[in-house]
């Protein structure tokens, strides 16, 4: 006992021996530094290998959340709890009429949606003029693109207003030639002057500016400027054509919007006599449950990510258990001396714990400060990439891999340190 007090000089340290805390004091962590020095090589490599479980583990969380990032930006523009309906030439004979009629939808078909379809939170119908159109403010002039739309496009498109209001009800009504412009047709344009108010001239004819907006769907959404949709087909001839019909059904789960999917085309199909089965003639996008599908994607590649990091982790804690097994029966001898001299079995197993907990905290952390550095460093490089966007990896998940170190680190330790406790004084003299 007088060297166990020995060992523990300090009357904190001794009041921590007292409840066979000893193995926490600053005296035994010296004692622990010491003997990890006597095992230069073996230690570096058995932190390398746990350095390295994190290293892979931080990385790997990082190019899943950049994936997720990535898959994120592409749903951007639109609203995704949206639907999308779009005609084209019928492929099937049906009801005695035969394939490659001209299928159109018209202003009646949208009121028909609004009217039959329960569900349907925005309804936005779309008239595209075809091709970018000269337009002018003046002594300035630039080609953009032109489209005619309800008051719920602004929904469909996630379009940000930064000037005066979007198209409106009362337009439509009255067949306004009023425009709403992108942000960078005002710079073009009218450069830093407000155009709210002013006159722009689309094909020659003159319009008033009402707004301005931003979108997060790149410039060439930037380019556009919206009209009413009835204002865009008197003025091109084309009176009730409508090219394409958006919907957005507010917080409808996934299987609420197939069943509105379903339901709209079948409504059309019935207006214009067209096949079920005729995906030519009648086709549909359901943005909700595409991004459904893809987040299930992205779920299960985190899952994958955290089986394979664990697995790399996992190696690594076995290499600690066998160092530590090795360390063990190394001190065979002197872990007799201790019990002899009445180190508790706490006590000892608190001294090989604490081993395994120090390699894998240490070299953890050296891993996750490698691997958070090097997705900081890529996250800034893959900024604007298309797929794998901004990896970045987020201070909970950080934390949450410590914790993983640590407790493995103490799994790691458990059995050694088990071993260590049930040492016996005689047999421990004997093989030493």
């Amino acid at each position: 006992m007088a060297a166990e007090r020995r060992r523990l000089p300090w009357a904190p340290a001794r009041g921590l021996a007292r409840f066979g805390l000893g193995w926490l004091s600053f005296a035994a962590f010296e004692e622990l530094i010491a003997t990890l020095g006597r095992n230069r090589l073996r230690t570096l490599l058995t932190g390398l290998s746990v350095a390295w479980g994190t290293f892979m583990l931080v990385l790997l969380l990082g190019a899943g959340k950049g994936l997720e990032n990535g898959i994120s930006w592409e749903f951007r523009d639109d609203a995704v709890n949206s639907i999308w309906l779009w005609t084209g030439l019928s492929s099937i004979p049906f009801a005695g009429r035969g394939p490659n009629r001209d299928i159109r939808f018209m202003n009646d078909d949208y009121t028909a949606l609004r009217r039959e379809i329960p569900g349907i939170e925005r309804l936005s119908g779309r008239y595209w003029m075809w091709g970018e159109f000269s337009v002018k403010n003046g002594d300035r002039h630039s080609a953009f693109d032109v489209i005619g739309v309800h008051p719920d496009q602004r929904y469909l498109e996630k379009t940000l207003m930064i000037e005066g209001r979007y198209v409106n009800a009362r337009d439509i009504a009255e067949r306004r030639k009023v425009a709403v412009i992108g942000s960078l047709v005002k710079s073009t344009l009218y450069g830093r002057e407000d155009p709210v108010g002013k006159n722009i001239e689309i094909r020659g004819l003159p319009y008033r500016v009402v707004g301005v907006f931003q979108d997060e769907g790149g410039e060439a959404e930037l380019r556009r400027i919206y009209v009413p949709i009835t204002t865009a087909q008197l003025v091109y001839n084309d009176p009730n054509r409508i090219h394409s019909l958006g919907m957005t059904i507010g917080d409808a789960d996934t299987a609420t919007s197939r069943v509105i999917e379903r339901e709209a085309h079948r409504l059309l199909a019935e207006r214009h006599q067209v096949s079920l089965e005729d995906r030519r003639a009648l086709r549909t996008q359901n943005n909700l449950v595409h991004f459904k599908k893809i987040a299930a994607v992205i779920t299960w590649v985190n899952g994958f990510v955290w089986f394979v990091s664990f697995g790399t982790l996992l190696a690594g804690m076995v290499s600690v258990s066998n160092i530590m097994l090795i360390s063990v029966a190394e001190r065979t001898r002197e872990m007799g001396i201790r019990k002899a001299l009445g180190a508790t079995p706490f006590r000892l197993v608190g001294m090989v714990l604490s081993e395994a907990i120090l390699i894998t905290s240490v070299a953890g952390y050296a891993g996750i400060v490698a691997g958070v550095a090097l997705v900081e460093s890529a996250g800034e490089r893959l900024a604007d990439a298309p797929f794998v966007r901004h990896p970045s990896v987020s201070l909970g998940v950080a934390l949450e891999a410590m914790a993983l170190i640590v407790a493995a680190g103490a799994l790691a330790g458990f059995f050694p340190a088990l071993r260590a406790a049930r040492v016996s004084p005689i047999v421990a003299m004997r093989e030493g």
